[in-house]
């Protein structure tokens, strides 16, 4: 990537490629770009998310942590279940499940 000149007017930079060949590397604004979403939202425009979810510390993994801890803790403060019950519910320690309810 060392020979790259980018040619910013053209909307367009060329180079080489790792593997010697050539490439051409446009610019977004020069890019068809097709909003297939993931696998949280089928599209990226119509995502409810406020960042994009990889790009968050953590990403996917914390994110969805973060749904199972609340989730418990309603759980445990609505209907009333039992450490023992929360545990095997969402397959963690009864440990886990006091640290989580410590921390709310």
């Amino acid at each position: 990537m060392e020979n790259r000149r980018i040619d910013i007017w053209a909307g367009r930079g060329t180079g080489y490629s790792e593997d010697g060949s050539d490439e051409t590397d446009l610019l977004t604004e020069y890019c068809q770009y097709t909003d297939d979403g993931c696998e949280f939202a089928g599209s990226c425009l119509g995502c409810s998310l406020p960042r994009f979810i990889y790009d968050l510390p953590g990403g996917k993994h914390r994110w969805l942590k973060e749904l199972r801890d609340k989730e418990l803790v309603r759980q445990f403060s609505d209907e009333g279940k039992e450490v023992k019950a929360l545990a095997g519910t969402f397959g963690i320690s009864q440990r886990t499940v006091q640290r989580i309810l410590k921390r709310t």
